[in-house]
Parts: structure tokens; sequence; C-alpha cells
């Protein structure tokens, strides 16, 4: 066990790690070492920020909780605190059943761990944060909670109502990270759409990204999480006028069958997204569109799974993730449906949607080839320059595998031309 150092374990999304960092910055103000996602857990403080989205994602959460309670009765580890979606959700069961964490935190009042021990949360460094990712990019969580009320989901049990977070606050964080570096934002919320909603009684995103666009050294700012239902179509002028608004939209959709889309409580229906979708692409010519759709929720009849499949193959999602419904405690679902849908059916849907977007990625990737494009490198692999283009968020997109002809520097941006795609990669050579 190391004095003075404290270990941060981040599970789950983006705006968990956004926690993670700022609860770093905090640790090394009062003197702390601090690492994230240590290759070797043996900190004085060891804090894990939990997930609690799905049932996958808690087990994951209380499997590592429980590998650093064995690791804190051999005297590897000091203190165990646990923060986060789980704690928030779960708090009075894990209390109970995982005596060997020291204290349980929720997902806002992880600032109380601080003062538990004896130090201080410094004000004046609330928007300050210490980067885990590549210094060229960061998340910005430009709001909390949410207030949509879909069926299967349990993040506003955790997270409570939306809170948008000021502009001049955002404006503060965006020039602070410029400075240290920061290129390239992904701007996150659970639902980005929303923005605005609760402090200016308006839907204000296109305003926040013009304002951030203006920011000096903002090259790339990126969208993820917006929801269907009222989308403010002035930022897709917005998208279109600025160069460094980038081309892409993560909107998750779950499913185009209106029987779906009504049990789901999803407020829109199969043929206003098809039109949103249409309306995207001719407002924004060439804007690459990720979404996330879910199969097996209750009442999904075979008719209704090939609606969904249907819609893959016309629409031709240029990213598309997927996943099983998993019945969750406290949501409305779980409350009124039952979980009737067999995990083997739900699993063959999964692999049949994904088999299909596998080839239309492919496709679309092969159409690149030949094409150049910006790109920003990310790292250096054995092999290979590691970036990605405006189409391409960090983690979950294609990246662009760069010949190793020409020095190149991480963070930097280079003309890149595509001489060969896969389905979840393109391989390019730098022009010189």
């Amino acid at each position: 066990m190391r004095k003075n150092k404290v270990d941060i374990i981040t599970l789950g999304c983006s705006k968990n790690l956004v926690d993670s960092e700022q609860i770093m910055r905090q640790f090394v103000a009062n003197g702390y070492k601090v690492e994230h996602d240590p290759h070797k857990i043996n900190g004085e403080i060891v804090v894990v920020n939990t997930c609690g989205f799905i049932g996958d994602a808690q087990e994951e959460s209380v499997n590592m909780i429980l590998e650093l309670g064995e690791a804190k009765k051999k005297g590897k580890i000091g203190k165990l605190f646990v923060m986060g979606c789980l704690s928030e959700r779960f708090l009075k069961d894990l209390q109970k059943e995982l005596p060997e964490v020291d204290r349980f935190y929720g997902k806002f009042n992880w600032k109380q761990l601080l003062s538990d021990i004896g130090k201080s949360y410094y004000n004046d460094l609330a928007s300050d944060r210490i980067i885990t990712t590549p210094r060229h990019y960061a998340y910005l969580k430009i709001a909390e909670g949410c207030d949509r009320t879909c069926s299967y989901c349990a993040i506003p049990i955790s997270t409570g109502h939306y809170q948008s977070k000021p502009m001049e606050d955002i404006e503060k964080e965006v020039r602070l990270l410029v400075e240290q570096g920061v290129k390239e934002f992904q701007v996150i919320a659970q639902d980005l759409t929303y923005y605005g909603l609760d402090l200016y009684k308006r839907m204000a995103l296109p305003e926040l990204v013009e304002r951030m666009s203006d920011i000096p050294g903002v090259e790339w700012i990126r969208l993820h999480y917006g929801y269907p239902s009222h989308f403010p179509y002035d930022l897709l002028r917005v998208m279109r006028e600025r160069e460094n608004v980038c081309k892409y939209m993560d909107i998750a959709l779950q499913h185009v069958s209106n029987d779906m889309l009504k049990m789901m409580r999803r407020n829109i229906t199969k043929e206003e997204t098809y039109d949103l979708i249409q309306r995207m692409r001719e407002e924004v010519p060439g804007i690459h569109l990720r979404t996330t759709l879910m199969v097996g929720h209750p009442g999904e009849t075979e008719k209704d799974f090939e609606a969904l499949v249907e819609f893959v193959r016309k629409v031709r999602f240029e990213r598309m993730g997927a996943f099983a419904y998993s019945h969750e405690e406290g949501t409305y679902s779980y409350k009124h449906y039952q979980d009737e849908i067999p995990q083997e059916t739900k699993e063959e849907r999964l692999d049949a949607i994904m088999r299909i977007q596998e080839r239309i990625s492919a496709e679309i990737n092969t159409a690149k080839t030949g094409k150049t494009f910006k790109v920003i490198l990310d790292r250096e692999d054995d092999d290979f320059y590691v970036g990605r283009t405006e189409y391409d968020s960090p983690e979950v997109d294609p990246e662009m595998l760069i010949y190793k002809t020409n020095q190149l520097i991480p963070g930097n941006f280079y003309d890149v031309k595509v001489e060969d795609a896969q389905a979840f990669d393109l391989y390019g050579k730098v022009l010189s």
C-alpha cells in the first residue's frame, strides 16, 4: 500500500469520467498523487465511480468492489470508497451487502468524501479537472439528470431532474481546457437536446454550440446523446454553417415500430422518426448519424422486430449500436410490463441486427476509399498511427489507421487519403 496515493477507477459512461476527473483535481489540490484506472491498485485511498445503468454494468461494478474488498483485507489498499450511479440507486442494499466499503456516496454528494477524510473542497477549482483522455480532446458535460420518462430507463432514478449548466460556466470550462491543450470537445449529457429548457425556458443548445465554436482554439465540437422528440432544428443550421462543429449527431432512437415506441414512452412515431432523419441529411449534407437501438423490450413481436430490421436497412446509419432490454427495478417497464421475451430470443435479435449493420458499415467505409479526410491523431501503435475523422468519436467509432510513412505527432491534424477499408476501420496515408 502506497501512502499519499489515490487510485480512481471509473466504470460506465463518459459522464462518469468527467466526475472522476473533477474529484481527481480536488485530491491533487490536497497534496495527493492520483492515478486513474491504474495498472496496479495500491493506494492509501481507492475510489470506485460506479455505473448502475443495466444489469451487466451493475454486475461489473459489484465485482470490482468485491475484488477491492479482498485487496483491502490483505492490506494491499487502504480506505475503499464507492460513488456514482450504482450507490445513488441502491445505497441501502449496498451498505448491507458490502461492509468492506468504508463509505458510499451517490452521484452528486461526492464532495462530502473530501471532508470525511479531513480534506478541503476548493470551490475555485470547480470547473477544473485532471484530464484522463489524450490531451487533445476532452468530454464536456453540459447538464445532469433527465426529465424524459422512457419506460426502460433507470437513469432518471439515479440522476434526478434535468439541470442545465449555465452557458457562462461552460464557456469558462472550455477556455480553461483550451489553455491546457484541448482542441476537440465531446459534448455530452443524458439528453443534449433538452439543454436550456430549465434555465432559459427555451431549447438553447444551438446558441451554446455557436458560443463554443467562437472560442479561439476550439477545433472540433462533437455532439452526443440527443433525443428525437421535439428536436431543435436550428442546431442543423449551426452544424452546417460552423466549420468546427462536426457533421455528426449521436441520437438514440431505440425503435421504430409505432407499437413499441408507444410502449417505450418515446413521444415520437415511426413516421416522425423517418422524417427527422431525412431532414438531418438534407440540411447537413454528409452528416454521420450514430444511433442506439433496443431489442427485446416487453411486447416486441416478430412484426415489430422486422420493422426495426427494415429501418436499419433503409436508413443505413453510419454508426449504430444495439443492446438487449434489461428489466430494471424501479422503471415504468418493471412496474407495468412482464419481461416475457426469452433472453435467447433477445440475443438472437441483437446478433441479427448487428450483422446487418456490420455489412452496412463495411459498405459505407469502402465508399470512402480514395477520398481525403482531415484526421486528428490520437496515438502511435506498433504498426500504425491511429486517428479519427470528424465523423468518429473516441472509443465507439471507426479509427483511421495511418501507415508509418511520415513522422507524425499525436494531437495534430493531418490530411489522410483512404487507401483501404473494413467494417470498423479505415487505412490511409498522410498527404505530404
